[in-house]
């Protein structure tokens, strides 16, 4: 059988279960799924959309049988391209499957966990929560707006909520391709199911069990149980949490696509009443003493600490003001509807030499919206270089408030208020959209950008010189550098909007060996992607998950190459 005789087989086979409208061929209709939000993209034979957990374990089933590399996909809002093909060197034709259909989120335990299906967005898992008084363990992400429930799972995503730590989970239902390359499905999901792999997803998707068949009893978590812990050492020579980390590194959690998930079960946790404070400095020696009290003296650790440089305010503030401004009308649930239908216009405009035509359409139009941000933050701006965000449980509150009086009364280089709701909510919204603002800059001048070098880091946790120095000859490649993070836990974006001309490969790579220098780990929490080298304990994780090298190929710059050879 020929090549494009077998593909044709298998893309008629898969358009049997899933239905033609959701097995996606054409290059135009598939290029929201095949290219990277901010990096990465390649070639597939087809996108394949199942419309149930049955349709997905089937078209794996097919995916395997023909020799596929099965790339799995939630939302598509990574930013190292680590759910989307890189290249066109691959050994064999890429099938992407997009979970996007298979939402699904069951409430267990009376709200104090839940099991969520591949297409459950953390938005509507928060919403799904409201009800009961209680949160999911991320809300809006630093990264991007609209993030999936397993891809932060599978990527060892999250930390701005400082008492959850990162995304994680030993209860998951999932399929890998085994050593003798077969298929085979792991229920660890600690639910009685059943026994075949189509008895099982057919009760799950259903809800077709009792509480009885809920174990509770299990050794296994359903979060990381000793990270607020291990933020708070911050004497520490180590980071406190990153992507390649063996002890956060389990089946599913950190797997990054090297097996198919099918559902996770999480904790839940309670909504806490809390304030937020807004702080501004021009020394860094301020911030890491506010860090160190709230960490070590503080009865409770803060909810959230956001940290933002002024620079990455400014180009937040221009940049991403229609981010910020359509999420405050329409809400995060819009968000993704409005990015597939950006990119549908932008591929039309780049086959016609007109890339970034609508980033430059939507800046002029945001140019005549009114001002956005609260005033007492647009002074703060002014004042000070170093922005820090932080959200205080209720009962902490005045404790806080006293140290920052008595703090700030002895040094003059800084200064704190206390916000309103309305300002505590739209600074926490700012912060946000600053991490999507480089891209629109990068869009808009294109004659003047080669690109953004995006890093990840986590500092090490008695880091007191957390303020990046480049070597003048590199500082002088750079446009803007953005400066943004979860400050708590010493975990930094760091994104380089490089000069026409410049590499921004042989830059990064530079940057790494400034970071090895320091003691950082890298990346933190956006995973490998394309863009990072696995390290050992994570390439380790990898292959025992996926011996045959059948999924999500190539990922921390790994072998394509089937069977790892």
């Amino acid at each position: 059988m020929s090549a494009s005789f077998a593909s044709q087989h298998t893309i008629q086979t898969l358009i049997d279960i899933v239905g033609k409208n959701h097995v996606l061929t054409d290059e135009q209709e598939t290029r929201l799924y095949r290219q990277g939000r901010r990096y990465g993209s390649g070639q597939v034979l087809a996108v394949v959309a199942p419309g149930s957990l049955l349709e997905q374990w089937q078209v794996l089933q097919i995916a395997v049988d023909a020799d596929c590399i099965v790339i799995m996909q939630a939302a598509n809002t990574g930013l190292t391209g680590g759910s989307t093909p890189f290249g066109d060197d691959y050994d064999r034709p890429v099938l992407l499957m997009s979970t996007r259909r298979l939402n699904g989120i069951q409430v267990i335990n009376e709200g104090k966990q839940v099991i969520c299906l591949p297409g459950a967005t953390l938005d509507c898992l928060e919403k799904e929560l409201a009800g009961f008084n209680r949160e999911p363990h991320s809300v809006i992400g630093s990264s991007c707006i609209g993030a999936s429930v397993l891809g932060g799972v599978c990527n060892n995503s999250g930390g701005a909520l400082v008492r959850r730590g990162p995304a994680y989970t030993e209860l998951a239902l999932y399929a890998r391709v085994n050593d003798l390359g077969q298929l085979e499905l792991i229920n660890h999901l600690e639910v009685n199911l059943g026994q075949s792999p189509e008895e099982i997803l057919l009760n799950l998707e259903k809800q077709k069990y009792q509480i009885s068949d809920i174990k509770n009893e299990s050794q296994c978590c359903a979060s990381d149980q000793r990270y607020i812990k291990d933020v708070s050492q911050v004497d520490e020579n180590t980071p406190a949490r990153f992507n390649a980390d063996p002890s956060r590194l389990f089946e599913a959690s950190g797997s990054a696509g090297k097996v198919c998930v099918f559902a996770v079960r999480l904790d839940t946790f309670e909504k806490i009443p809390s304030q937020v404070f807004y702080v501004g400095s021009n020394s860094q020696e301020d911030l890491t003493e506010i860090r160190r009290f709230l960490l070590k003296d503080l009865p409770r650790i803060p909810i959230a600490g956001e940290y933002i440089h002024r620079i990455a305010y400014d180009i937040g503030a221009e940049y991403g003001k229609d981010t910020f401004m359509f999420i405050e009308k329409f809400g995060t649930a819009k968000v993704p509807a409005a990015f597939a239908m950006k990119d549908k216009v932008d591929g039309y405009l780049e086959k016609w030499n007109m890339r970034g035509l609508t980033d430059k359409f939507l800046q002029l139009l945001t140019k005549f919206l009114p001002s956005h941000l609260p005033k007492r933050m647009n002074d703060f701006r002014d004042l000070y270089e170093h922005h820090l965000i932080l959200r205080i449980e209720n009962q902490d509150v005045e404790s806080v408030a006293t140290f920052f009086k008595q703090y700030f009364a002895s040094h003059t280089t800084g200064n704190y208020f206390l916000c309103d709701n309305d300002e505590g909510r739209k600074a926490f919204l700012h912060r946000f959209a600053v991490a999507g603002a480089a891209i629109r800059y990068r869009d808009t001048h294109l004659s003047e950008v080669e690109d953004i070098v995006a890093l990840d880091i986590a500092l090490r946790r008695n880091d007191r010189e957390w303020v990046e120095t480049l070597p003048k000859e590199m500082d002088e490649q750079i446009l803007h550098k953005l400066y943004y993070g979860h400050f708590l836990c010493h975990v930094f974006h760091q994104d380089y909007i490089v000069k026409k001309g410049v590499d921004p490969l042989t830059m990064e790579h530079a940057m790494w060996h400034l970071l090895d220098d320091r003691g950082a780990e890298y990346p933190a929490e956006h995973n490998v992607g394309h863009l990072y080298v696995a390290k050992p304990a994570l390439k380790n994780h990898y292959e025992k998950l996926d011996p045959t090298n059948s999924f999500n190929v190539g990922i921390g710059q790994t072998s394509k190459l089937k069977n790892w050879k």
